[in-house]
């Protein structure tokens, strides 16, 4: 009978020993998700880089290249820092892997304003045409 209990007696009645990894599967994904969507915010307070704010920003970006402009003038690759040198190899690098690559810019409120037009003249002069300036949406009043 497919729908009938098993009968106590028989031999197939005895404890379950085995774990449902079903459910712990779920949680690790749901996990894994919130990681994802958290990690950049994190990565922006580490870096202590305060964003300009606008009313216009639309918040939608494509990252290709990281590149940041901290207060002190330093110049940080995808978290790492690095020199004019470096950031010349990755724009290159990022050129060979895909022609359409772009640069996301974020540079600190209080960042020299000739050291981010400069990064940006050396990811131009080395092929880079595609780039965003990161800023946050102000609140209204």
């Amino acid at each position: 009978m497919a729908g009938a209990v098993p009968d106590s007696s028989s031999e197939d009645s005895g404890i379950i020993s085995s774990i449902n990894i079903t459910p712990f599967v779920d949680v690790v994904l749901v996990l894994l998700v919130i990681f994802m969507v958290t990690a950049p915010m994190l990565v922006k307070d580490i870096l202590e880089i305060k964003l300009p704010k606008t009313l216009s920003g639309d918040g939608k970006m494509l990252q290709t290249l990281g590149v940041a402009v901290n207060k002190d003038g330093n110049i940080l690759l995808n978290g790492q820092i690095t020199d004019e040198d470096g950031l010349r190899e990755a724009a290159k690098e990022a050129l060979g892997k895909d022609p359409n690559s772009q640069a996301i810019i974020s540079a600190d409120v209080e960042a020299a304003y000739g050291k981010v037009v400069r990064v940006i003249d050396i990811l131009k002069t080395n092929g880079v045409e595609r780039f965003a300036v990161q800023i946050e949406k102000e609140e209204k009043k």
